[in-house]
């Protein structure tokens, strides 16, 4: 039997819309929130190896961002004793993935981490160009940039992702010798990939209830969704294996990610889906935060009038 061929991934030509409400096409990732071990250890850490700046410390917390914005990408919250990431998966935090503004940034990136001689993983996903890196804690980063979108393909209504081999010497040559001075301006946290316990349950949560569209669906054990037509700002799997424990309160951890929605009648919209399909909810001071089966947090929030 012939394989149906590739064809171009037109604006609107791919992806599975969710039979009730839809999250608007600019919902955003905004911050993750991660429990470490070791605030001034991890601080020092992505600063120098990943290059985000301080934008305010106050006891066990520290918010991290870019050079030339003040928006946090990355909320660190110290308790002292946790224990790194265990070799065996949890639930909840695969990785969270911050996104370059282009393929020269990556090169500038890689270059930098081979001085440090960091260990990296490296993958071309035909969509974005990805590398891969744990911090001191054992929790799970990716740093990407993305192909144009006129190179995107899909097979029917799905988009073609693949995880292949990275061109590291395209990628440091992109960077053009370039010195690593930091994340630049312009980069925003892409996606966050999640440890789940099934399937068929995340795709309830994420894709019927909060609203985000399907976008791959074949890759094995794992799902793609995303808002506005996006590869995706959330990817799912089961890669942690059968039996697989949620992340303990004595482990380093995901505590929380943000979907950022345009109003806060988007955040409304969710909250009666969320009630409608049985799940709880609760309304903090960062915005509405709910639960997946598994108890991996996620936080909706509209920016602040």
């Amino acid at each position: 039997m012939t394989e149906p061929a590739a064809s171009a991934a037109l604006p609107g030509s791919y992806g599975i819309a969710p039979s009730g409400g839809r999250l608007p096409e600019t919902t955003t990732v905004g911050t993750v929130r991660l429990q470490v071990a070791d605030l001034a250890r991890s601080v020092d850490w992505y600063g120098e190896v990943l290059g985000l700046r301080v934008l305010d410390r106050a006891g066990a917390t520290a918010r991290l961002g870019t050079h030339g914005a003040d928006a946090p990408l990355v909320e660190l919250h110290e308790r002292a004793g946790v224990l790194p990431v265990p070799r065996r998966g949890r639930l909840g935090l695969f990785h969270f993935a911050i996104l370059l503004p282009d393929r020269a940034a990556l090169g500038r990136f890689l270059t930098h981490q081979v001085a440090l001689k960091t260990p990296l993983g490296a993958s071309d996903h035909l969509v974005s160009e990805a590398l891969y890196l744990s911090d001191p804690d054992g929790l799970g980063i990716e740093v990407y940039c993305d192909r144009p979108r006129s190179s995107w393909r899909r097979t029917g209504r799905e988009l073609t992702m693949a995880t292949l081999p990275l061109d590291g010497e395209g990628v440091i040559a992109a960077g053009s010798g370039g010195r690593w001075d930091g994340m630049p301006a312009g980069t925003t946290m892409g996606h966050v990939h999640l440890h789940v316990g099934d399937l068929p349950g995340a795709s309830r949560f994420y894709h019927d209830t909060l609203g985000l569209d399907l976008t791959v669906w074949s890759y094995p054990g794992a799902l793609f969704l995303s808002a506005g037509g996006y590869h995706h700002h959330l990817g799912v799997n089961t890669w942690a294996g059968a039996g697989a424990e949620p992340a303990r309160e004595g482990e380093a951890r995901l505590l929380e990610w943000e979907l950022v929605v345009p109003r806060p009648a988007d955040v409304d919209a969710v909250a009666g889906r969320l009630a409608a399909g049985g799940a709880t909810s609760e309304t903090t001071d960062r915005g509405l935060v709910a639960r997946d089966p598994w108890g991996t947090a996620v936080c909706l929030k509209a920016p602040a009038e």
